[in-house]
């Protein structure tokens, strides 16, 4: 949701307060749902809604951020952009930033309608796709959004189109991130960091040195750490040199599935093993300040 602040601001002092960089994506899987939940009802709405409103209750003051995938709710119809409304309320109402994963990415003309949309909806920023090119992705940062357009993703497939390499030398992944840097540069707030972002997989370090130095001013959107692989050391070489406080480290690490699907221990609720898992994982994210020099 557009605020007169900057977002990458606001990012960066919602970072700062919580002391971690920590994400926590929602992905409302039918099959994973606790069993719990599924005990008390079976209308899938009901349960998703449920589910959704126990992780963002969990996680408000441990993670600064939630990412909820909205194709998790759209599978559902127009009930499931409900309680996906219902969720981005309730994590606004707990003080999270919201990043819409929904990864648009269309000519100008209709981004401005999924930018206009993504305001209704309550999000703070939103992912894309940067392929059609600039036009797909000023009219988010217009409407006085956050962005995290894709330049290095985490999954192994993407290296087929990221890491090709052009005429010049860079990869695909490199003039990509170049585009990034360049547009984001007319939107940097007060902490030296741009409202448009990059997302960077942690499964990805190996081009993260490279990547940095093409995008000094970005925030990282890194997904991979937990199931997919990553690890916090995999993030190290993607953090911003010299940051004072958490919120100039540039990196916004999300987990989903290790975080949200955590198997409960002896005495715990499933909500309580949500709460450990972020806690868990954000106390190891308080270690990158040291490694970024400060």
């Amino acid at each position: 949701m557009p605020q007169d602040q900057h977002f990458a601001d606001r990012l960066a002092g919602a970072i700062d307060d919580a002391g971690t960089p920590l994400c926590v994506g929602i992905d409302p899987t039918p099959e994973r749902l606790p069993a719990a939940l599924t005990a008390l009802t079976t209308d899938p709405a009901e349960l998703m809604a449920a589910f959704c409103i126990g992780v963002v209750d969990s996680v408000a003051g441990i993670a600064p951020a939630v990412k909820p995938q909205s194709a998790c709710f759209e599978r559902l119809g127009s009930m499931g952009v409900g309680v996906l409304e219902h969720t981005i309320a309730r994590a606004r109402q707990r003080g999270l930033i919201v990043v819409l994963d929904a990864k648009r990415g269309d000519i100008g003309s209709t981004a401005r309608h999924y930018a206009a949309g993504a305001c209704v909806i309550g999000a703070d920023a939103v992912t894309l796709n940067p392929y059609m090119g600039r036009s797909a992705i000023e009219p988010f940062l217009e409407a006085g959004l956050g962005a995290f357009a894709l330049a290095r993703t985490s999954n192994p497939d993407s290296d087929e189109i990221q890491s090709a390499r052009l005429a010049n030398g860079a990869s695909v992944g490199e003039h990509v991130a170049s585009v990034i840097a360049d547009l984001g540069a007319g939107h940097i707030g007060a902490r030296g960091l741009s409202d448009l972002g990059a997302v960077v997989g942690a499964t990805k370090s190996s081009d993260g040195a490279r990547l940095r130095a093409i995008m000094p001013d970005q925030f990282f959107l890194v997904p991979g750490v937990g199931a997919q692989g990553g690890t916090v050391d995999d993030v190290r070489a993607l953090l911003r040199p010299g940051a004072s406080t958490p919120g100039e480290l540039g990196v916004l690490v999300n987990a989903s599935r290790s975080v949200i699907y955590a198997p409960t221990e002896q005495g715990e609720t499933w909500t309580d093993a949500i709460s450990r898992a972020a806690r868990s994982l954000g106390d190891e994210l308080r270690s990158l300040l040291q490694s970024a020099g400060a």
